[in-house]
């Protein structure tokens, strides 16, 4: 941790490493960074996100919430080679955040993006769209035994 020095009336932050700057200057930097526990964690982590937590866990809640209380996002469409005759239709604020996640659940990383269309509800467009894929062939939760052009029609049948 650093220290903090008034001089001349004014306070100054020390880092550990000798570097100065005021306190003020300081502390705003900080509000955009990512703490845990109170440690520093750098925007090259892969769970970065600005603010500070007890936890990863505590900042991995938080992004749930947000994620639940956004309407607007993404329907997408995505396969994985697993099982080629089926297709995942799912909701995201971020679609390719999302991938990225079922990616690192994968030691092949082989989950694969069909297509994806914006709404400004996300929760709704996902339901139209399962309705409108489970006519077209079996459903198992939000995986489909459809092809990737079905998929896609699905999506965009929610328009």
């Amino acid at each position: 941790m650093g220290t903090v020095k008034e001089i001349n009336g004014e306070l100054w932050y020390y880092s550990p490493s000798g570097y100065r700057q005021t306190l003020e200057s300081h502390n705003k930097k900080n509000n955009t960074r990512m703490f845990v526990d109170g440690e520093y964690i750098p925007k090259s982590h892969p769970l970065w996100k600005a603010g500070r937590y007890k936890s990863f866990g505590e900042a991995a809640f938080k992004a749930l919430e947000k994620d639940n209380a956004t309407a607007t996002g993404y329907v997408y469409a995505m396969r994985n080679a697993a099982w080629p005759e089926w297709v995942k239709i799912g909701k995201a604020v971020d679609v390719h955040d999302r991938i990225k996640g079922y990616q690192t659940g994968s030691p092949m990383r082989d989950y694969e993006l069909i297509g994806y269309a914006e709404f400004t509800d996300r929760n709704g467009a996902e339901i139209e769209a399962h309705n409108f894929a489970e006519k077209l062939g079996e459903r198992k939760n939000e995986w489909f035994k459809i092809t990737d052009d079905e998929a896609i029609l699905a999506i965009r049948s929610v328009a």
